[in-house]
């Protein structure tokens, strides 16, 4: 009998007691799956944001919605991902997530340039309007561009300039080639530093019409109402001063840019009674350590005067090219002098990692300096212990997809530096650095392509929203109202695309 009941457990018992450890075995390599899955989800940027009911409704809508559009684009055979901006542009445009985007409200535009924010087909239209407006049509030399747009304060016209007005009338074509020639686009990778020279033609073409007074007014209040009309309630330039003129006064203070912008934004307010701007002050890279300080003074002398106005201090231009944030660690020195100088506090909003390569050490300086965001941040991710100081010190990287992809430095979306900061905790805003170069307005495609590309839901668009006035350079008094307007005008896009989306 025994015999027999041995038999029985070798032939049935011992399979059974496998059957049990493999059990074991998957049960706690389950949990182990599932509780990483919960600890990565705990340490990203937007771990904190509760969603409402609505809300995943939403967010579950949402989805679908981009499901279905990326199958209708695989069907279609459509280069989703190795397109330029560009290129897609047109389906963009057409498609139904881009008319959500459109009306979502986007809080507060961080990150963009004068010179960089107003459509380039208006700005043609509304320069002809001047008969003291000129272009340049000559082959460019070391003081002109072709195509070059131009007032002249002393009325004494270069040679090589000829009335806009008459230039448009009599070649109807040149008004295209203009246009093109005040966009960039990245049609395929060309290489680096060729690429730099021909963004930064789009801003000299530019640069000789802002000075006029009239013109510069009607630019900031032509891209403001663009910006506010598309959900934006608040924008912060990255603004280069220059003494404004017109032809019956000739120049005018530095401070009249300041005078007249706020005069600019009254306007807007009329309609959009929550619209804000501030501006930060911007010197340039290529300067030596001497002129940038003297940059540095002039700045702290206006937010002296205008300390609700500016609102910090910046170095613009191609990275690559220009001297390392730490070369001018002398001017960084004197901030405290100059604040107790002045009065006045100048945090700094340097942009810093607007590169792939790891030679580029701008981001080691951010962590010890006085610099509460970061413009672009591309390369930050290659500093570990750099990344980890900026998440503690809880700064915030503006990040802008569309530029970066046109700019050379992203071709697919997907790989952008911005979701390895997202899932690490760093946190982010959605901007769109210079959108007249680049061939739009708004906020929308910007959203659209972070949406479409890094597979994000509604719990990360609300992050990102609110981090653009939770991390701006509004006072407290004004956070809180901006917070308050931004949170109703949430709710009821919530509200009102549930009751749309079916």
């Amino acid at each position: 009998m025994m015999k027999k009941y041995i038999t029985y457990l070798l032939f049935f018992g011992f399979p059974l007691f496998g059957c049990q450890s493999k059990v074991a075995e998957n049960s706690a390599y389950q949990q182990n799956w599932m509780q990483l899955e919960q600890q990565n989800k705990a340490i990203a940027f937007d771990a904190d944001v509760k969603l409402s009911d609505a809300e995943i409704s939403l967010d579950q809508k949402l989805f679908q919605i981009r499901k279905d559009f990326l199958a209708g684009a695989e069907k279609q055979k459509i280069s989703l991902y190795n397109s330029s901006f560009n290129e897609l542009k047109p389906l963009i445009e057409s498609s139904r997530l881009f008319e959500i985007f459109q009306s979502m409200p986007k809080g507060g535009l961080l990150h963009t340039h004068s010179g960089g924010i107003t459509d380039a087909k208006w700005v043609i239209t509304a320069a002809r309007k001047y008969k003291e407006c000129y272009i340049y049509d000559q082959a460019d030399t070391k003081d002109f561009i072709f195509g070059q747009l131009a007032f002249f304060q002393d009325g004494k016209v270069p040679k090589g300039f000829v009335s806009l007005d008459q230039k448009l009338s009599s070649e109807p074509g040149f008004e295209k080639q203009l246009t093109e020639l005040l966009l960039l686009k990245r049609e395929s990778l060309c290489t680096y530093s060729d690429y730099w020279i021909e963004f930064e033609k789009r801003f000299t073409r530019i640069s000789l019409l802002l000075p006029y007074r009239p013109f510069f007014k009607e630019y900031y209040k032509k891209g403001f109402e663009d910006l506010a009309a598309n959900k934006v309630q608040h924008v912060e330039i990255r603004y280069v001063f220059d003494e404004l003129y017109d032809f019956q006064h000739g120049k005018y203070p530095l401070k009249t840019s300041v005078t007249d912008l706020q005069e600019v934004v009254k306007e807007i307010q009329k309609k959009y009674p929550e619209f804000s701007l501030k501006l930060i002050y911007s010197s340039f890279k290529f300067l030596d350590p001497q002129a940038v300080g003297k940059q540095l003074e002039t700045a702290f002398e206006l937010k002296k005067e205008f300390p609700d106005v500016i609102s910090g201090f910046d170095l613009v231009a191609d990275e690559a090219a220009g001297n390392s944030i730490y070369s001018f660690r002398e001017d960084w020195a004197k901030l405290n002098e100059l604040s107790k100088k002045y009065g006045v506090k100048m945090p700094l909003f340097l942009h810093a990692g607007e590169s792939v390569s790891v030679f580029n050490k701008n981001m080691i300086d951010i962590a010890s300096l006085d610099n509460p965001r970061i413009g672009h941040g591309l390369n930050l991710i290659y500093f570990p212990k750099t990344m980890e100081l900026i998440k503690k010190q809880n700064k915030l990287v503006e990040v802008s997809p569309i530029s970066n992809q046109v700019l050379g430095y992203v071709s697919d979306l997907r790989n952008h530096p911005a979701r390895v900061l997202l899932s690490n905790g760093i946190q982010c805003s959605i901007n769109s650095d210079d959108p007249s170069v680049y061939g739009y307005e708004g906020l929308g495609y910007d959203f659209w392509v972070a949406y479409v590309y890094w597979e994000l839901d509604v719990k990360a668009l609300k992050k990102l929203v609110f981090n653009s006035i939770n991390y701006s350079s509004l006072n407290e008094s004004e956070k809180k109202q901006s917070l308050t307007y931004l949170n109703k005008q949430w709710d009821d896009f919530v509200k009102e695309m549930n009751g749309r989306l079916k």
